[in-house]
């Protein structure tokens, strides 16, 4: 078979199913995957897209068809995958799935050693691609074995050893899984708090029928906006397809930007552990560092993506770390990815302030900004140096893409890791301002 070069993306694999990825592919790849790594023993887990329990099926043959013994979890978020595999220590493991994608989409996450890092194009995928297309996978003395695991109970313990129920009273929160992998996790998370909760969308459905998997998305959050308001609740919770994204709802059914989140734990968790490292990415609102630095912390910036911060958490030793894509990490927990910790540290921050999140939001709220900006281009390189000389009177920074500051507003233009897309992440020092430099941007971008 001919291996679509363009679904090998910078930290994972991702494709239409089964055009691009299907079960030969996914057999390959486990090959591949084992001849890379040479484990001894691997976990493999998936998502509930309707394809991925095949791609699995064939991802585990190919592995154990090359020697190494395989943990099968089957259905499992993200989260509760990378708690496996550094709780038994194991050589590495793939999960099949597409995160957030549309569900036509799917595709694979590798990871490798007990620290789980992510096995990127820079430590390992351009090298598995070489050895799929190649193709020649030597027999060997002894297949591998698979055995079957559910690990789920293990994680919801795991989670509470970092925060004690006790210390979260009783909210009235909304739910929304987004059909995803979260419909297995919250039932569980909540059994232990005494919370009372309106699920939405918790049946696990590869259709999407109710919203996107994408939190991140307008669409995707009208109906948990508008469930929070008609049930009054305290916070709205909602993940995304395999549930390692979290974004939160206030109780006036707004959005809560997920960089100021960072900037709430992480003056939250400064307060006990002063002078610790805490990190945030490119597109995150200035807030985060002054919040960071206010709190007697040391803030970290970042290129924004799930493998470059995994690893520069590793290597720096972050005692917190967090994406505007709502993703959020800890170091307690080997770096991995935290979002319903993430969501506990918010319900105890409740607990403490006892006042309604939207006024402990209110202080971080020093800027405007708004969601990230997508655009569908054809030379999206070409358009960053078009729009990069358009402000070159700016500061200058290219971390990651561009970003270009100015004294009263800035503005960050990238490549998607995830997607075929161009993106734009601005912030200005007034609601005029903001509007006029969004639409300045993107007449500059459309009219290329």
């Amino acid at each position: 078979m001919n291996i679509d070069p363009s679904i090998f993306r910078a930290y994972d694999i991702r494709g239409i199913y089964p055009d691009q990825v299907n079960k030969d592919l996914a057999y390959k790849l486990g090959s591949a995957f084992a001849v890379f790594l040479k484990p001894k023993k691997v976990m493999v887990g998936r998502d509930m897209r309707l394809s991925s329990a095949d791609l699995s099926k064939s991802l585990i043959q190919g592995i154990t068809d090359q020697g190494a013994d395989v943990i099968d979890i089957g259905l499992a978020a993200s989260p509760v995958f990378l708690y496996g595999l550094s709780k038994y220590g194991l050589d590495g493991g793939i999960i099949v799935t597409a995160s957030h994608n549309p569900k036509e989409y799917n595709g694979f996450k590798l990871v490798k050693e007990k620290k789980v890092l992510p096995i990127t194009e820079e430590t390992g995928l351009k090298k598995i691609k070489e050895i799929m297309a190649k193709n020649e996978f030597k027999p060997v003395f002894k297949k591998g074995k698979a055995e079957e695991k559910n690990i789920l109970d293990e994680f919801i313990a795991s989670i509470f050893e970092k925060v004690n129920p006790e210390e979260i009273n009783s909210f009235k929160i909304v739910a929304d899984a987004s059909n995803g992998m979260g419909g297995i996790v919250f039932p569980k998370l909540f059994d232990y708090l005494k919370c009372q909760v309106i699920p939405l969308y918790w049946e696990l459905d590869g259709n999407f029928p109710n919203h996107s998997s994408n939190p991140l998305l307008t669409e995707a959050i009208s109906g948990i906006k508008k469930k929070v308001l008609e049930e009054k609740a305290d916070l709205g919770i909602i993940t995304d397809g395999d549930a390692d994204r979290i974004v939160f709802i206030d109780e006036k059914g707004n959005r809560i930007g997920p960089d100021l989140v960072i900037a709430l734990i992480a003056k939250e968790l400064l307060a006990a552990n002063p002078n610790q490292k805490i990190l945030y990415d490119s597109r995150s609102s200035k807030i985060v560092k002054e919040t960071i630095e206010a709190s007697n912390g040391q803030p970290v910036l970042s290129k924004a993506g799930y493998s470059f911060i995994r690893q520069r958490m590793n290597q720096d030793e972050i005692l917190f770390g967090g994406e505007r894509s709502a993703h959020y990490y800890l170091k307690d927990i080997c770096y991995r990815d935290a979002p319903f910790i993430t969501a506990l540290y918010l319900l105890r921050i409740l607990t403490k302030e006892k006042k309604p999140i939207s006024e402990i939001m209110r202080p971080f709220k020093k800027y405007f900004s708004c969601p990230e900006i997508n655009f569908n281009v054809k030379d999206k390189n070409a358009i960053i140096k078009k729009v990069e000389n358009n402000y070159k009177s700016g500061k200058i920074s290219h971390l990651d893409g561009a970003t270009i500051e100015f004294d009263n507003w800035w503005f960050n233009l990238r490549l998607s890791n995830t997607e075929p897309l161009l993106r734009l992440n601005i912030e200005a020092e007034s609601q005029e301002l903001l509007d006029e430099k969004i639409k300045e941007i993107s007449e500059i971008i459309k009219n290329y």
